[in-house]
């Protein structure tokens, strides 16, 4: 089976992590696989690393028209079985390139509907317009959580049989806390922290779907009860001059510390007691579950997507979104209950272990892709 997965890669994210999870866990003797993005960046890295067949393509306009036409050349030179594409951008060059050959099956994976991105109130308008346009195109929708689900379903319309809820998974031999218990000294060593430091962390892009001002703003009242503690902001992002105005302002830019990007999560995960996620809005957000397969105690807002992840009072803590006094009293009563945090980030790994492997996101994956193909 011939697949070509396009996606934006814009920079990299969620979506760039699960399609490289998809790559890695498909068997190369079943697959013959192609991709298509914007090329640099750690995405084209590590597909390069991979061996796998990479076509630069310019995503960087969405009223491209040479985009399209390279995908329909892709398609047809390689008589692609299936393409499965991910991003506004990469959704519509795909809908309309496999249109143009009819040659495809089309699967599309939505991890944020467009309501949600980081643009304008003009570009989602423009980018619902395209949508609309090119939803027919698609064979089977691939979403990452059963309130993504509902949004096509209802408000888009979209019939039962053609959404599908896959949960993201995560690669559990990769994130095993005991493999990491020397890696906290070393980040932290790195990091200028003592290691008897209680450190309280967050990782994503610095967009305001995050809500990261919000953890900046529950910091200045944790530290007033623990003067040492250290808040970990990994990330890069358009909001970073603005989180850091914010921390002087506070007057805790010295109990701040902003990381930049890091592709070492893992480590980095190591050395942080607590995560806070204090999201605003979100799909089925990857780092939650790094954080789990982790055993990391987690914080986390009650919004959709995550309350899919988190139990709240067992494998975590879910708080208002919004809210830094919520974020500061959560934080400090974990602080103050070792064991019960302890309690909560084994649960989480349990939970992980269950419901959110690599392995089964794979396999349900290629249950769809066999669906379509047995329609031919």
């Amino acid at each position: 089976m011939k697949i070509l997965y396009v996606i934006d890669n814009l920079e990299f994210g969620g979506g760039e992590k699960g399609f490289l999870q998809i790559i890695k866990g498909l068997d190369k003797e079943k697959y013959t696989i192609y991709t298509a993005s914007k090329p640099y960046g750690e995405f084209g890295k590590k597909l390069g690393e991979m061996r796998i067949h990479f076509e630069p393509v310019n995503m960087e306009n969405r009223f491209n028209p040479f985009t399209i036409l390279k995908l329909m050349r892709i398609i047809k030179k390689e008589c692609v079985h299936i393409v499965h594409s991910q991003g506004a951008r990469a959704d519509f060059f795909s809908r309309v390139a496999v249109r143009g050959t009819r040659r495809s099956h089309l699967v599309s994976t939505i991890q944020m509907p467009v309501e949600g991105y980081d643009v304008s109130i003009l570009r989602k308008k423009i980018y619902r317009i395209f949508d609309r346009f090119s939803e027919r195109f698609v064979d089977r929708f691939i979403v990452v959580s059963e309130s993504l689900k509902k949004t096509l379903i209802d408000d888009r319309r979209i019939p039962l049989n053609k959404v599908i809820k896959i949960y993201n998974g995560v690669e559990l031999d990769a994130y095993t806390p005991d493999v990491f218990c020397q890696s906290p000294s070393e980040i932290r060593k790195k990091l200028e922290i003592k290691n008897e430091i209680f450190v309280i962390g967050t990782i994503g892009r610095m967009v305001w779907q995050k809500g990261f001002e919000y953890l900046i703003e529950a910091a200045s009242n944790v530290i007033k009860e623990y003067p040492e503690a250290r808040f970990l902001i990994v990330g890069e992002g358009p909001l970073k001059g603005k989180l850091k105005v914010k921390s002087k302002e506070l007057r805790v830019e010295d109990k701040v510390i902003f990381t930049g990007f890091r592709t070492d999560i893992k480590e980095v995960l190591s050395a942080i007691d607590i995560i806070v996620i204090p999201s605003l809005l979100e799909g089925f957000p990857m780092i939650t579950l790094e954080a789990m397969a982790m055993a990391k105690p987690i914080i986390a807002t009650n919004i959709n997507g995550i309350t899919e992840q988190i139990t709240d009072g067992i494998n975590g803590i879910l708080i208002p979104p919004k809210n830094p006094s919520a974020i500061a009293q959560a934080i400090i009563t974990l602080i103050n209950n070792r064991e019960k945090a302890k309690e909560m980030g084994l649960a989480a790994r349990k939970k992980v272990e269950e419901e959110f492997s690599i392995e089964k996101m794979v396999s349900e994956i290629e249950k769809v892709y066999f669906s379509l193909m047995e329609t031919n």
